[in-house]
């Protein structure tokens, strides 16, 4: 499903409006019939208590259409306004008209105390305030109106996206209402997808209110979320070659877990051949451990890294495989850094690299650009910062918008780890991931994506293909593990576990999988 900025739904607003003749009246409407719809499928509305709080624009307006809607159910209905009702416009006003003609209770609010016996009373809570176009810090009544909703532990229900969450990136604008359930406009807006919007938004409906289907799916839309393609069929004369081959070049003395990770999720997730290289002291304390793996053993800095002088062997270790993994657990010590570098620049087959792979290439853009064959880049938001020299708060506040303008600039695909994490594509185009639970934020798990990643490589997919049904499955087998265990005490060895099954019911439930968005965005 395709995701919309909020300028990019003002313009197809216009567009239905000035292109296809669908009166704005008509599409505030359909928003208000799809909100009432979601509000009498969740509560058995007749004599129920339905409070509303309305904005003066068309958050409002659609707020003033559900009112109305539910009234005529036998709902009983009462309107707070939260500002001059003169300043009602458009179809917005019209609705304002039709509500006083009902006799609806309607009136302006002055303080947040006189709302209070209401918000007691109430069976649940419409939340109309302000919709996409917040962009200001909110204060005073509205601040004081939003802490009162959230306090009164009655069921809210948002429209378009809680009051408070910036329509543009989901951060909290000072305070914002936490809802049981969101109905969206149009398409999902990125404050609602992203979090701290998100866990806010509840879950999430989107009706397209009639929007004719070129601008709802438009190419010139970017962002949408991650659905990828069914796997490939895996051949019944498959064999280990012809599944993946694929080498990672990782570990130091000090870091044993990722190493073993990333190469093991290889095979996990179906690939065929998982070399490992890495220093000869690391293979000689788990090499008994780990069967599976051939190991490409290297010689060691004095603490205990890859040193510079296996650079030529491990040139040569990649002409047999598919893909080279770089970065897991390398350590940040200078002679092994300048490796990275010297291998990243040589290395002539697709490329993922990973933790301290990626701060070899922070400071030289072109080491990257430069390269002929794919890559692929997996930063959390430090390493990103590291990357793209923005603080840890301005990507954080800034997610969409970084990872376009890094990708770009790298010619790479940008996977940026977390909740929801982002895939960024070298034309701008964003892929917004929404398998994975907060158990996951645990030591190794980014190893076991880079595994799970070169596989989908391996088992036939292109890179863009791999990338985005790596990341899905790595957090599909999370939430697998979680649902085994719960999320706490989910560690990396969990989800390398869960990936076969993942990968099962990925082959034979692909369309149920993602039909409703991974059951968290519902079209109605």
């Amino acid at each position: 499903m395709k995701i919309s900025r909020v300028q990019e739904m003002r313009d197809a607003d216009a567009r239905a409006i000035a292109d296809f003749g669908i009166p704005q009246e008509i599409l505030m409407e359909n928003a208000g019939q799809a909100a009432a719809f979601v509000l009498q499928n969740a509560i058995e509305i007749e004599n129920k208590k339905c409070l509303f709080f309305c904005g003066v624009g068309n958050n409002g307006g659609d707020g003033l259409v559900v009112a109305r809607k539910l009234h005529s159910n036998g709902a009983k209905v009462s309107i707070f306004l939260l500002n001059d009702p003169h300043k009602f416009s458009g179809s917005a006003k019209l609705n304002y008209e039709i509500v006083q003609k009902l006799q609806l209770s309607i009136r302006r609010l002055q303080s947040a105390a006189e709302a209070q016996t209401e918000v007691t009373k109430a069976d649940v809570i419409i939340d109309a305030i302000f919709g996409t176009g917040l962009a200001r810090e909110v204060g005073g009544l509205y601040r004081e109106i939003i802490e009162t909703i959230n306090a009164s532990e009655k069921p809210v229900f948002s429209l378009d996206i809680p009051s408070g969450i910036n329509g543009d990136n989901g951060q909290l604008m000072g305070a914002a209402v936490k809802a049981r359930q969101t109905i969206t406009f149009g398409l999902p807006k990125l404050g609602n997808l992203l979090y701290p919007g998100f866990e806010h938004g509840g879950q999430l409906s989107v009706t397209h209110i009639s929007f004719p289907l070129q601008l709802h799916s438009a190419d010139s839309l970017k962002i949408e979320t991650n659905a990828p393609p069914p796997l490939p069929v895996r051949k019944g004369n498959a064999h280990k070659g012809s599944v993946g081959k694929a080498l990672f070049i990782a570990g130091a003395a000090n870091y044993h877990g990722a190493p073993w990770f990333s190469a093991h999720a290889f095979l996990k997730a179906g690939g065929g051949l998982s070399f490992l290289a890495a220093p000869e002291i690391i293979i000689a304390t788990f090499g008994a451990e780990c069967r599976e793996l051939v190991f490409l053993p290297m010689a060691a800095t004095a603490d205990g890294s890859i040193a510079c002088s296996n650079k030529e062997k491990l040139i040569r270790s990649t002409a047999t495989v598919d893909l080279v993994v770089i970065g897991p657990g390398l350590s940040l010590n200078e002679e092994t850094q300048r490796l990275t570098a010297k291998l990243i620049a040589e290395i002539d087959k697709p490329l993922l690299i990973d933790g301290d792979g990626i701060t070899a290439v922070r400071s030289n853009v072109n080491l990257i650009k430069e390269r002929k064959a794919a890559t692929v880049l997996t930063p959390h938001p430090g390493e990103m910062s590291r990357l793209c020299g923005y603080s840890i708060s301005e990507i954080e506040a800034n997610r969409v918008d970084i990872v376009q303008e890094t990708a770009g600039k790298f010619n790479a695909v940008i996977v940026l780890k977390g909740a929801h994490s982002l895939i960024g594509m070298p034309d701008g185009r964003v892929y917004i991931n929404l398998s994975g639970n907060p158990g996951m934020a645990t030591a190794g798990s980014g190893d076991v994506l880079t595994g799970a990643i070169a596989a989908m490589f391996g088992l036939g997919l292109s890179i863009e293909q791999a990338v985005r049904t790596g990341v899905f499955l790595h957090g599909f087998a999370g939430d697998l593990a979680a649902a085994e265990t719960g999320p706490d005490g989910l560690i990396a060895g969990d989800i390398l576990n869960a990936l076969p099954v993942a990968i099962k019911k990925y082959r034979a439930e692909h369309n149920a999988i993602f039909k409703n968005n991974y059951n968290k965005i519902f079209l109605l």
